[in-house]
């Protein structure tokens, strides 16, 4: 699904990600954590392909990114990829129902789906409700429901609990697992948090090293 082919990524002289190479399967779900600063969130960019690597190769189901134009990057994201993100990026003056509906608006898909994963997360009947009446969890359940919508390949998600309590990040990163399974996708998580990391079938280390296993 996602192959990094000894990645290097430096921002002026400081070397952020040096020689990392690393193979995600199909329907692995991984969490990665390491310090502040280590380029965890660069990492995340680069498999997106919202920055470019000074060395390497990042592929996606057999695609590098890098050889395409930003138009073709843009497709391959809208069509391969669910993102969920820390501060939710959901839009206030859209209903949640057509929230969700976003990637299947843009992919030229048929809306329908939206209500249903709007059920599959749990906010059954709140489709013409708009962000303001919701909570932080319900929040990010709706980011969820976005995220998945369109039956990506890959997930990624920057600590999608950051913004959360502990009892109400725990239910939701159950939901994103869930989901996750259930659609077979593969994931990405980015996290400072240990709890939310166990939630994934396998805990990496990001380190000047590379990505290790912990």
């Amino acid at each position: 699904m996602l192959e990094l082919r000894h990645i290097s990524k430096s921002y002026g002289n400081r070397r952020v990600l040096d020689d990392l190479s690393y193979t995600l399967a199909g329907g692995e779900f991984i969490a990665v954590m390491g310090e502040s600063g280590v380029g965890k969130s660069t990492l995340l960019n680069l498999i997106a392909g919202l920055d470019t690597p000074d060395s390497g190769q990042v592929v996606i189901d057999g695609v590098v990114m890098s050889a395409l134009n930003d138009d073709a990057a843009t497709m391959l994201r809208r069509r391969k990829m669910g993102f969920v993100f820390q501060a939710f990026h959901v839009l206030p003056h859209l209903t949640l129902q057509q929230n969700v509906a976003l990637p299947l608006l843009l992919n030229g898909e048929s809306r329908h789906r939206a209500l249903e994963m709007l059920d599959a997360v749990g906010l059954q009947g709140r489709g013409t409700d708009f962000p303001r009446q919701l909570s932080g969890g319900e929040l990010q359940r709706v980011a969820i429901a976005r995220a998945l919508v369109h039956r990506p390949n890959l997930v990624l998600a920057d600590e999608p609990t950051g913004n959360l309590d502990p009892d109400t990040a725990h239910g939701v990163l159950m939901l994103l697992r869930a989901e996750i399974k259930a659609s077979g996708a593969s994931a990405i998580m980015v996290t400072h948090s240990h709890a939310a990391a166990e939630m994934a079938d396998r805990i990496l280390i990001l380190s000047k090293d590379g990505l290790h296993p912990t």
